[in-house]
C-alpha cells in the first residue's frame, strides 16, 4: 500500500505549538514531527513525547529562528548572538560552513541525549536549500543514517525521501479526488504542515499564527477524518516505513 506522512514542523517552539500538534496527532491525522532544539518550548517537548510512542519526532534543523545550541559562532548569528533571518542567507554574505555543519549536528545531539531517536531530518524555512546546505544535510543525513524531506526534488534513488512532497496541504485535502490524483503519481508522500494553539510567545516572535489554528482545525475536522477512513490508496505512517 502507499504511504502518506503527515509532519508538523516546530515542535518545540513553545508551548502552544507543543499543545497543537498533539491535539492533532491524538484528535485528528497527524502521524509525525520534527523538533527545534534551540527553542523554549523544548523541554516541554521532551516531556510530552514519552506520552505519544505512536508520533513519529524527528529533527527540524534550525538556522533562522532563536538563539543556536553551540557558543562562539561567528557568521551564522547576529551581534546579540542569535540566528540571522532567512534574507541574509539569501544574500552574498560569506557563511562558515563548518559552523553550519557544527550547529546542525549539536542539535541532533540534543534530540537523542534526550532520549528521542529521530525518524529523520528536515529544516526550518527550508534551510537546506540556502547555498550549498543540502550537502551539510545530506552528510549529516548519512551519518546518523536518517531519511530526509524531500523539499529538493530527489532524483538519487538511493537517498531515503519520500517521492513527493506537499508544501499546503490545504491544495490536497479538498476531495477524494485530489488525494487520488496525487496518489496516481507518487508512492510515498509528506504532508508538510504548522498546527498550533496560540499563545503570546508565539504571536510576539513569528509571523505565522492565526494560519496555524486554521491548519489545526483542518486536520482536526471530521470531515478530514472521513475522507481519510473513506480511502484505501494509502496508509498514514511515519519516516520509519520510509
Amino acid at each position: 500500500m502507499k504511504k502518506l506522512i503527515i509532519n508538523a514542523d516546530d515542535f518545540g517552539y513553545c508551548k502552544g505549538v507543543n499543545y497543537g500538534i498533539l491535539e492533532a496527532h491524538t484528535d485528528g491525522v497527524l502521524t509525525s514531527t520534527t523538533m527545534m532544539a534551540n527553542m523554549p518550548g523544548f523541554d516541554h517537548a521532551v516531556e510530552l513525547h514519552q506520552q505519544y510512542p505512536n508520533l513519529g519526532i524527528g529533527v527540524h534543523l534550525n538556522l533562522t529562528t532563536g538563539s543556536p545550541v553551540l557558543n562562539n559562532l561567528k557568521t551564522i548569528v547576529d551581534t546579540e548572538g542569535n540566528f540571522r533571518n532567512q534574507a541574509y542567507y539569501k544574500g552574498s554574505f560569506i557563511i562558515d560552513q563548518q559552523e553550519v555543519y557544527d550547529e546542525w549536528k549539536a542539535q541532533i545531539e540534543k534530540i537523542l541525549a534526550a532520549g528521542i531517536q529521530p525518524t529523520h531530518l528536515d529544516a526550518h524555512h527550508h534551510a537546506n536549500l540556502f547555498g550549498n546546505f543540502n550537502d551539510i544535510y545530506f552528510k549529516l543525513a548519512d551519518e546518523y543514517h536518517l531519511p530526509v524531506r524531500n523539499n529538493f526534488n530527489n532524483q538519487d534513488p538511493t537517498r531515503r525521501t519520500t517521492d513527493g512532497f506537499v508544501y499546503t496541504m490545504e491544495s490536497v485535502l479538498q476531495s477524494e479526488g485530489s488525494l487520488n490524483q496525487l496518489f496516481a503519481t507518487h508512492d510515498t508522500v509528506e504532508f508538510m504542515c504548522h498546527p498550533a494553539f496560540l499563545d503570546k510567545f508565539l504571536l510576539a516572535s513569528s509571523s505565522y499564527t492565526y494560519p496555524r489554528t486554521e491548519e489545526l482545525d483542518l486536520l482536526t475536522h471530521p470531515d478530514t477524518k472521513v475522507l481519510f477512513r473513506s480511502q484505501n490508496l494509502f496508509e498514514l505512517t511515519t519516516f520509519k516505513n520510509i
